[in-house]
C-alpha cells in the first residue's frame, strides 16, 4: 500500500494510521510501518499473516515493497508501531531489508500506540548489516 503524496502527518502517525489494517488473526499482534522516501512520498505497510504460519509478511517488508512499486528506491526515514508496552523494533530480517535501502544516518522511529517512542539510526539498529559491497569480487 503506498500513498504517493507528501504527508503533513508525522511518520509515526502515518504508521499508527495504517496499523488497524494489519491482518493478524493468528498472533493478534498488529504492526504498521511508514517509510518516507527522499522525494517526501510516504509508503505504508502492515503485517499480513497466513494460515501457513509463520509464512506471513512483516509491515516493514510491505512498506518497502510499496516503496519499490511506486518507483522509489531509498528510505529517508522509517517508523514502525505496534500495540506493546515498549516501542516495537523490526525483526532481524527486516533490519537487513531496511539497511538495503537506507543510507548511513537514516532515522528509524519505533513506537507504541500510546505514545512511547524510541529513535535510532540504521547503524544503531543493525551495526554490521550485510551489504552489496561484501558480494563484490566474488
Amino acid at each position: 500500500m503506498s500513498e504517493n503524496t507528501v504527508s503533513e502527518k508525522s511518520l509515526l502517525d502515518e504508521a499508527k494510521g495504517v496499523w488497524p489494517k494489519a491482518y493478524a488473526p493468528y498472533s493478534g499482534f498488529r504492526v504498521g510501518a511508514a517509510i518516507r522516501s527522499p522525494s517526501g512520498r510516504v509508503h505504508l505497510g502492515v503485517n499480513v499473516e497466513n494460515a501457513a504460519y509463520p509464512e506471513g509478511t512483516c509491515a516493514e517488508a510491505g512498506a518497502i515493497a510499496a516503496m519499490i512499486a511506486a518507483g522509489d528506491t531509498e528510505i529517508a526515514e522509517i517508523a514502525v508501531v505496534g500495540d506493546a508496552p515498549d516501542p516495537v523494533t523490526p525483526c532481524g530480517g527486516c533490519r537487513q531489508k531496511i539497511a538495503e535501502f537506507a543510507r548511513k544516518g537514516t532515522k528509524v522511529t519505533m513506537g507504541t500506540l500510546d505514545g512511547g517512542e524510541m529513535v535510532v539510526t540504521i547503524e544503531d539498529l543493525i551495526p554490521w548489516a550485510f551489504a552489496k559491497a561484501q558480494m563484490e569480487g566474488k
